[in-house]
């Protein structure tokens, strides 16, 4: 062998030598993957209050239509739309002079009769003395009599006729029955008007106390009711804490309201049934016709809650991570409270005190995998938790 062919075999001897090296590093770099870590925490009953918030309409506690019950022309307008009235305030007056003639009619009748009456009576005291000495018969007597007897019943259907004269005048001032807050006034100053218009003048609503209409469905109202005591709906119902009023900008409104009906049909299209909750406002900050959010509380005492985030759905089943002791993961169905809302499930079934569950990124995390777990606090997890 020549020095070149021996210098060659040498050069690639170091060559493939080299390419060695380079792949046994590459097969360390890429050996076993390495363990990610997550978030987890172990699990222990809790006790907290949650809130469920359900869309509401307000109505005034009463909505009264103003109708007129004479026929005439709109006079004059007291108030103006919007307006703050007590019960007994006048609102309109209608002009309608026949009532204020069938008054001085009436009065002047009043008169007549009284002067009748007055005539009959003279005659029963003329005649009576000479019934008594025989001067004339006892017919006589009973014909004045009934005379004054018919004159007393014409007085007594004059003071009648009086009486409604005044009513119906009474009628052309439209007055509110109720406190409340004046709706639109679709008439204006000369309109003709009776009991007959379909439409109303105006509407009051009485707002000393308003209601707030929403809808739960019958797992919630099930959920609802059995953790109250009570032998019948209503004493349960009784019962219920305490609900309150978060308003269209956000504030939550100071007057606490209480859940006082629910309605005894469910409807069958939405599977859910009207509750009604009663809220005071002395100060009528909320107006009938408004759009609100009613707020009730849960207290849940020593149960198993988890954050929402720690959770997610799949074929309309719930699912939690947990992390076993080999540090491998598992999918786990949970079932919940249906009136649990905010961030937070209260777990019913599926999980249990003790144990560990995967906080983030549950959902993209196959089951089996092997992570390395960074247990947090319960008090960092449940912080927002009041």
């Amino acid at each position: 062998m020549n020095k070149q062919s021996f210098l060659s075999i040498l050069t690639a001897s170091i060559v493939i030598a080299s390419c060695g090296k380079k792949d046994d590093k590459s097969a360390q770099a890429g050996g076993a993957p390495q363990v990610k870590e997550y978030k987890t925490l172990a699990l222990q009953p809790e006790s907290a209050t949650l809130y469920t918030d359900f869309p509401a309409s307000i109505q005034g506690q009463q909505n009264i239509e103003i109708r007129p019950r004479v026929e005439g022309y709109i006079d004059k307008i007291y108030v103006d739309e919007g307006a703050v009235v007590k019960a007994g305030q006048p609102l309109f007056k209608i002009s309608a002079p026949e009532y204020e003639q069938a008054v001085r009619t009436a009065s002047a009748s009043i008169k007549s009769a009284q002067a009748e009456v007055s005539t009959a009576k003279l005659a029963v005291n003329k005649v009576k003395p000479l019934v008594e000495k025989g001067i004339i018969s006892k017919y006589e007597l009973e014909s004045a009599q009934y005379t004054y007897e018919s004159a007393m019943a014409s007085l007594a259907q004059a003071n009648a006729a009086l009486v409604n004269a005044k009513v119906n005048l009474g009628y052309t001032t439209v007055a509110s029955p109720v406190s409340g807050v004046v709706g639109s006034i679709p008439f204006r100053l000369g309109s003709l008007v009776s009991s007959a218009t379909a439409e109303p003048m105006t509407t009051v609503s009485s707002i000393g106390n308003v209601y707030a209409y929403f809808a739960l469905n019958e797992k919630m109202l099930l959920n609802f009711t059995q953790e109250n005591s009570g032998a019948s709906l209503a004493q349960k119902i009784k019962k219920m804490p305490e609900v309150s009023l978060v308003l269209s900008d956000g504030t939550t409104y100071a007057e606490k309201g209480r859940i006082e009906t629910v309605n005894g049909l469910i409807n069958t299209e939405t599977g859910t049934v009207n509750i009604r909750a009663r809220f005071p406002n002395p100060k009528g900050i909320i107006r009938s016709g408004s759009s609100t959010t009613v707020r009730i509380p849960n207290v849940v005492k020593e149960g198993i809650i988890v954050p929402q985030s720690a959770t997610f759905e799949l074929q309309d089943k719930i699912f939690a991570v947990t992390v076993g002791k080999d540090g491998k993961t598992k999918n786990v169905t949970i079932t919940k409270l249906e009136n649990t809302a905010g961030n937070y499930y209260v777990v019913t079934s599926g999980l249990k005190s003790g144990d560990q569950i995967v906080l983030e990124g549950v959902a993209s995390l196959k089951e089996g995998s092997e992570i390395k777990a960074n247990n947090v606090s319960a008090e960092t997890v449940y912080a927002d938790l009041k």
